[in-house]
């Protein structure tokens, strides 16, 4: 099996939300994004942000993987298209999720399904989703 090396880096993120407006989000690292919560209305949603938070994590571990595999030399790109299914009882959730990777270089089938394995494997985010840690709820009162 292929060595992993844990990398870690300083994460979190605050989300603030008043009377008027739309949630903001902040990252530990300075990132910003503002949430959107209309149906039609373009931007991140919560779900997108679960979902893109899988695919972004998909791809940069599938280039980990063809790395580690010592086969980066036929890698062109990979795209993951992450979609997901709510459930229809309460509590509200995402009852599925479906990744899709489409690999692109120069590798037969066999070779694709291990770099996809390895990179489900190597995906912070999907260990993550699989295991379903516990979250823990503290409440302050604000300012």
């Amino acid at each position: 099996m292929v060595d992993i090396r844990v990398k870690t880096r300083e994460t979190g993120a605050t989300s603030v939300l008043g009377v008027r407006g739309r949630a903001t989000l902040r990252t530990v690292t300075g990132g910003e994004l503002e949430v959107v919560t209309g149906v039609s209305e373009a931007g991140f949603n919560p779900l997108d942000l679960l979902y893109s938070s899988l695919a972004a994590c998909l791809v940069l571990s599938v280039k980990g993987a063809v790395i580690k595999l010592q086969i980066l030399d036929r890698f062109v790109s990979v795209e993951a298209i992450v979609t997901g299914e709510k459930a229809h009882d309460e509590p509200s959730r995402v009852e599925s999720i479906t990744a899709t990777l489409n690999i692109s270089g120069d590798y037969d089938e066999s070779q694709r399904h291990e770099i996809a394995t390895l990179a489900k494997h190597l995906c912070t985010i999907s260990n993550t989703l699989a295991a379903a840690p516990p979250i823990q709820l503290q409440v302050n009162s604000a300012a």
